[in-house]
């Protein structure tokens, strides 16, 4: 007997596409889960878009204000997919109307804003999931494995670099994303998020950091409609660019390795170059998320030119086997966020977390605080989520 899970999504860009179709997918994909989601109702303050999505997606209904959401008791769960300056509004709110979250990250413009909603979730009883996806890749699920059962050695150091060209466009729309108010920061919230999560997932909590930033395109043009992911605009009135293109910062973790960590917006000839190699005094694990489903491995006993091997992985690997039968067939963008949602859903159905919780949207808004007051003091700076 499977249970139905009525579920809203709050905010249609992009983001919220990816949600509502994960959700459509799980049954597919995750048969014997005991619950299976009903898309009731979707929320987007654009004109004629969340009708739009009703339409084209089957929710049974569409409002234009998220208040009707949390009053809704056919909604037991909730996509949080809005800008970033209504992520903790939101996200209280559904809590303390009793409804479970899966919130894109960065929860909030600071961890303030996803430690609020940290300890709503918590208050309320209810689960909390957070769209840090990469982690989901079963090639980085199968790289924690390698590093935690000490086959490279002891961790020495770590690169992560996020280098996209989503924003390199000068005419890239002046949307809310570079607003300071609305926005919080910039590449810092939208890729380095990432990164800070991924490095403390595969080595553990940052102590400490040192940071720079930079603003590479100053001023874009406002937009003169609604837009949607990130558009180009033409002939608006210019305005400034309020938050940072670029960052580059020195990791210092607890378990005393050393790392890297780099991110922009604005990388002419770079599309989701996001990846990471992790060394280690036996050997080294790298992953490149364009060719996400396999992993660099070097180990051994040579030390000096030992060779590195490609590993293509397959069904023991994370979620793998719920996707493809064998190794090195393809897996997707798109079936990160699916795994996703079944680990929010079985964390819905069994009461227990299932993969990244608001505790880790919390411990990343740290060091992405951190981060912003380093690259303003020049110096480094402590990182802490208490």
């Amino acid at each position: 007997m499977v249970d139905e899970l009525g579920v809203a999504v709050v905010g249609f860009g992009w983001m919220g596409r990816v949600h509502t179709q994960a959700y459509a997918r799980l049954p597919h994909h995750y048969p014997r889960l005991p619950l299976r989601p009903r898309l009731i109702t979707v929320a987007e303050e654009v004109p004629g878009r969340a009708e739009e999505a009703a339409g084209q997606f089957g929710f049974a209904s569409a409002t234009r204000d998220w208040r009707e959401v949390a009053a809704d008791p056919r909604v037991r769960a909730v996509s949080i997919t809005a800008p970033n300056f209504l992520h903790r509004e939101i996200g209280v709110a559904m809590a303390e109307a009793g409804k479970h979250i899966w919130i894109e990250k960065p929860v909030g413009l600071t961890s303030e804003d996803a430690r609020a909603v940290a300890d709503a979730v918590a208050k309320a009883g209810v689960q909390g999931a957070v769209g840090f996806n990469y982690r989901n890749a079963p090639a980085v699920e199968a790289a924690r494995e390698l590093i935690a059962s000490g086959e490279i050695g002891t961790v020495t150091h770590v690169r992560i670099r996020l280098f996209s060209d989503y924003a390199a466009h000068p005419d890239s729309a002046l949307t809310w994303r570079y607003e300071r108010a609305r926005g919080g920061s910039g590449v810092l919230g939208d890729l380095a998020s990432h990164g800070a999560d991924l490095a403390r997932f595969l080595l553990g909590d940052i102590a400490s950091l040192t940071a720079d930033t930079a603003i590479f395109l100053p001023e874009r043009a406002r937009p003169t409609g609604a837009t949607a992911g990130h558009a180009l605009a033409s002939g608006g009135e210019p305005g400034p660019v309020e938050n940072e293109d670029y960052v580059n910062c020195l990791l210092r973790f607890a378990s005393g390795a050393r790392g890297v960590l780099e991110a922009c917006r604005v990388s002419v000839g770079e599309q989701n170059n996001y990846g990471f190699e992790v060394h280690g005094t036996k050997g080294a694990v790298l992953w490149d998320f364009r060719r996400m489903n396999e992993l660099a491995v070097s180990r051994g006993s040579t030390y000096q030119d030992q060779p590195v091997s490609t590993v293509y992985v397959g069904p023991g690997a994370g979620e793998f086997a719920a996707f493809q039968p064998g190794a090195a067939n393809a897996m997707g963008y798109d079936d990160l966020k699916v795994i996703e949602a079944y680990r929010f859903v079985r964390s819905v159905a069994e009461g227990v977390p299932y993969g990244a919780t608001l505790a880790d949207a919390v411990a990343s808004g740290a060091a992405l605080d951190a981060m912003t007051r380093s690259a303003e003091r020049g110096c480094w700076v402590e990182v802490g989520v208490g």
